[in-house]
């Protein structure tokens, strides 16, 4: 079978909103190119890339790769992926030199060209991610493993602002809480809610694909029976109190419905918001504060904010 390796140059600001529109498009997983991934200190006995050629990453900005069958409607599906990221620019999302490329490949070539990224990583002081296909050894025996395959969904769950939400899930989950995931993708944060110790996940997502995405790594992960996945737009109907609310989305998104966290969060309950560009933090702030939360803590990796809010 022949693929078509759709090839992006944007900017990092861009990355987390063009991974979802390859997807929804119907990538078969995302490959980002980042230089900044050079630059990085890596600490090898966490299981990390460390030896990274050069020649694989762009001289600047970063580029998002994805694969598409070759098929009768290639051609209508690159062009309403052109469009849904130039719409972008509507969000004040910066898409940089927004350079499209297109080459093909065949089906062996795409099915070993994006592991090589996807090595065992330590994202926080519990967690190590850890592709499906690696033999993993914890290091320590309190270290919490996610298994997740990229191919199936939306990246590798090492994003900085995924990362943040781990690590705000970290510091406020406590036994026996009820979290809701807001636009839960590949389900991994709910993931990570149910191995903290949860005692009950909600994982929504609008699309119906990222619902079956969640519901294989949720079994995947033995947390099937703590959390559970349904297709919801946001928190539209959603009436049952929760102790926390996390949600990974885009700051225009979140605008959308802090008053809803701000309705279904119990007092003393916290709303963590990540997915936040540096230049959108202090109008999310603002409409957390309004929705009834007290900010915590404000939590920053690279460009990227995550907001842990307390309920009043």
């Amino acid at each position: 079978m022949k693929w078509s390796e759709l090839s992006i140059l944007t900017t990092n600001e861009a990355v987390e909103p063009i991974s979802n529109i390859l997807h929804e498009a119907g990538a078969s997983g995302v490959v980002i190119e980042d230089r900044l991934e050079l630059e990085k200190e890596r600490e090898d006995q966490f299981g990390e890339i460390y030896q990274l050629n050069p020649d694989d990453y762009p001289e600047e900005g970063v580029i998002v790769k994805a694969y598409l069958p070759v098929n009768s409607f290639l051609g209508e599906t690159v062009d309403e992926i052109k469009e849904a990221i130039n719409n972008l620019i509507i969000y004040n999302i910066d898409i940089g030199l927004n350079k499209v490329s297109i080459s093909e490949v065949n089906e062996e070539e795409w099915a070993t060209a994006w592991k090589k990224y996807y090595n065992p990583v330590k994202i926080s002081e519990k967690f190590t991610i850890v592709p499906t296909w690696e033999e993993y050894t914890p290091v320590n025996t309190d270290e919490l493993i996610i298994e997740l395959d990229p191919g199936m969904a939306f990246g590798t769950g090492t994003h900085p602002t995924t990362v943040m939400c781990i690590q705000a899930l970290e510091r406020t989950v406590r036994p026996g809480d009820r979290v809701i995931d807001v636009g839960t993708g590949s389900g991994v944060l709910s993931i990570a809610a149910a191995k903290l110790g949860a005692g009950k996940v909600e994982a929504l997502d609008l699309d119906d694909v990222a619902v079956q995405v969640a519901k294989l790594n949720l079994k995947l992960n033995k947390v099937h029976g703590i959390a559970s996945v349904s297709q919801n737009n946001l928190l539209d109907g959603i009436a049952e109190g929760a102790d926390i609310v996390v949600a990974n989305i885009l700051a225009e998104v979140i605008l959308r419905f802090a008053d809803d966290a701000g309705r279904i969060v119990k007092n003393g309950g916290s709303f963590i918001a990540s997915g936040i560009i540096q230049q959108k933090k202090e109008v999310v702030k603002e409409a957390i504060m309004d929705a009834g939360f007290e900010i915590e803590e404000i939590i920053t990796m690279e460009d990227w904010v995550a907001i842990i809010g307390k309920k009043k």
